[in-house]
């Protein structure tokens, strides 16, 4: 994501920019078409189904921004918020970040989260400086896992029963991407 940018396109018209308190009733109307959707797959604390609580996940990343920690993105088809992708975690002194995506329904299978998440690393990496990409999934998430194996991420292992969703507990499995990595893997290296 270019550094001077506050709107950059991915593709098909779709575009990425941070979201932002105000942004509440688009992403209210969004969540309410991906609730079902993300559920199994993000926090609880992220699944909300009113305009307070929407507000509330956007200022706590508006927040953790303005402190230069986690950041969040929305993926913008028009006026319609359709998915996001998102720095989790962003620690510069330690160089370390996660990063996360989510899409509707309808916004599945055209690339978007691949994309945009590989803007993100761009931007960690070449204009943060950051050492270190993580991404976390459960283990039957094969849409996720997918992903970060095309990111050229590495499997580090998996942290059996850590995640809890509808009373049952899941794998989930971590990958990262070191900065050499990245840098090796991109069009015009060695």
């Amino acid at each position: 994501m270019p550094s001077s940018l506050f709107e950059t396109a991915v593709r098909d018209g779709v575009v990425l920019k941070p979201l932002e308190p105000w942004h509440a009733p688009a992403f209210a109307e969004h969540m309410d078409r991906a609730r079902d959707h993300i559920r199994p797959w993000v926090g609880p604390a992220f699944v909300t189904d009113t305009v307070e609580g929407a507000r509330a996940t956007l200022q706590r990343y508006a927040t953790a921004t303005a402190r230069d920690g986690a950041r969040i993105y929305g993926l913008w088809d028009g006026e319609r918020i359709i998915g996001g992708v998102m720095f989790v975690a962003f620690d510069a002194g330690w160089g370390i970040c996660e990063v996360g995506c989510w899409l509707e329904p309808g916004a599945v299978g055209r690339g978007l989260v691949t994309r945009s998440v590989a803007l993100l690393m761009e931007w960690a990496f070449e204009e943060r400086g950051m050492s270190r990409v993580e991404w976390r999934c459960r283990t039957d998430n094969l849409r996720s896992v997918a992903i970060a194996r095309r990111l050229g991420m590495r499997s580090e292992g998996v942290l059996r029963s850590s995640w809890v969703f509808d009373g049952s507990r899941y794998d989930k499995e971590v990958f990262s991407i070191l900065r050499e990595e990245w840098d090796a893997a991109r069009p015009g290296s060695r």
